[in-house]
């Protein structure tokens, strides 16, 4: 992937189409900060959304609801609704069975949150397992919230009830992600310049603090294996750490301002990074800076400005960036650039829905605004380079009896 060239006119890109925005009341104290939706995140299943929508509320809000109310995918009209800040459930006869809407109030500002699953249902690793407060079962979905106080409060996504409250952090709690492997495994990512490690299923005891970042720790991502988990932040900062031995794999160059956002591709051969630098960075984080150099995207827009966010889609093949240029950007990871953009005022961070056909946005209003995903039909060749990559390693695929092109081709490095 080469850098996006500043010839290209983006009046002649695709428009993403627009689907739907959750919208929150506004009153006059609102226009104050702290009103941020610094984080957005759909639960592993797809069964859930959640945002922060400012004011210490997080919102849980069944997907297949949400879908509704916008009209589906296959709408012509996009949807608007209004949500109220009091827990929609009361007066609300929901069917046993479906998925009930909660309003969460966290008690401080929400800056980051996560959902964590026990499927696939993997043991602790802690060594007393006799006895635990909480026995998460093979249907568990949590949401984990962290404040500016620096705590971190677990929450039962099902039920709306607080189960655990982290404390040991000294600044604000901006990241948290869990290992995807189904341990229920945390890491949290703090202004205070370190990682944390939590064991859930040990009734959230600390595992581990990782130290190696000199200035403020903005976000954290767990490749799709949970072995190796990326942390950026200020600094130029992005460092890549082994999760089972909690060490240092390697520092990554290439960067220069702040790293705010990161995200590996679900078959874990690719890194994106994005930074106040303007640019989005396409990594091998099995070999870091050696040959091919990292890909940069310059998705500041022709006026460069800060990169907010970036998402890997589950296609593998699209990337979505969001910049302070009031722009959200589709790429594909093999074009030179936007496969579709649209805009957006104010935005601060984006996930991609589990099954890749939509893109939530947050911005400082406390909204959260929805669009579909440009549709392209993945090549059978990408399809089996994923499958590949999702069991061997760059250097693995190096040592392949292979003609060199299909080497080439496997290991990302004909972008």
């Amino acid at each position: 992937m080469a850098s996006f060239p500043d010839s290209v006119n983006e009046n002649e890109i695709g428009k993403a189409k627009f689907i739907g925005e959750l919208l929150v009341p506004v009153a006059p104290f609102d226009q104050k900060s702290g009103r941020e939706t610094w984080t957005v995140a759909f639960a592993p299943d797809g069964s859930y959304f959640a945002w922060s929508q400012g004011h210490r509320i997080v919102r849980l809000v069944p997907w297949s609801k949400c879908l509704k109310n916008f009209g589906g995918e296959g709408s012509n009209r996009a949807g608007r609704q209004r949500l109220s800040r009091q827990n929609s459930e009361g007066g609300t006869v929901v069917p046993v069975g479906e998925p009930r809407e909660h309003t969460i109030d966290c008690g401080d500002v929400v800056w980051g949150l996560a959902f964590g699953s026990s499927v696939p249902e993997k043991q602790s690793r802690c060594v007393n397992i006799e006895w635990h407060r909480f026995k998460f079962g093979q249907d568990q979905l949590l949401l984990a919230t962290g404040l500016n106080n620096g705590r971190i409060k677990i929450w039962d996504v099902y039920t709306g009830k607080l189960l655990l409250n982290l404390m040991d952090h000294t600044d604000i709690v901006r990241d948290l992600t869990f290992a995807p492997d189904g341990s229920l495994m945390l890491v949290s990512a703090s202004r205070d310049k370190t990682l944390r490690v939590w064991d859930l299923k040990d009734d959230g005891n600390m595992v581990k603090v990782l130290r190696s970042h000199q200035y403020w720790v903005y976000c954290s991502a767990f490749s799709p294996d949970s072995s190796v988990l990326c942390s950026v932040g200020a600094g130029k900062s992005v460092f890549l750490w082994d999760m089972d031995k909690y060490s240092l794999i390697r520092k990554l160059e290439g960067h220069h301002n702040d790293v705010v956002s990161c995200e590996f591709s679900p078959d874990g051969a690719l890194l994106a990074t994005a930074s106040y630098d303007t640019r989005v960075i396409i990594w091998d984080p099995h070999v870091g800076t050696s040959s091919p150099p990292p890909s940069p995207i310059f998705a500041g827009g022709a006026n460069d400005r800060w990169v907010r966010s970036v998402a890997f889609c589950h296609d593998g093949r699209h990337i979505a960036s969001i910049a302070d240029d009031r722009m959200v950007r589709f790429w594909t990871i093999d074009e030179m650039s936007p496969q579709a953009i649209a805009p957006l005022t104010n935005g601060l961070c984006c996930a991609f829905s589990t099954d890749g056909s939509f893109l939530a946005a947050g911005s400082r209003d406390g909204s959260v605004h929805f669009w579909a995903c440009p549709k392209s039909i993945a090549s059978l060749q990408h399809l089996c380079r994923m499958a590949l990559r999702r069991v061997m390693s760059t250097q693995q695929v190096q040592t392949l009896p292979i003609p060199p092109r299909i080497r080439s081709y496997l290991s990302y490095q004909d972008l």
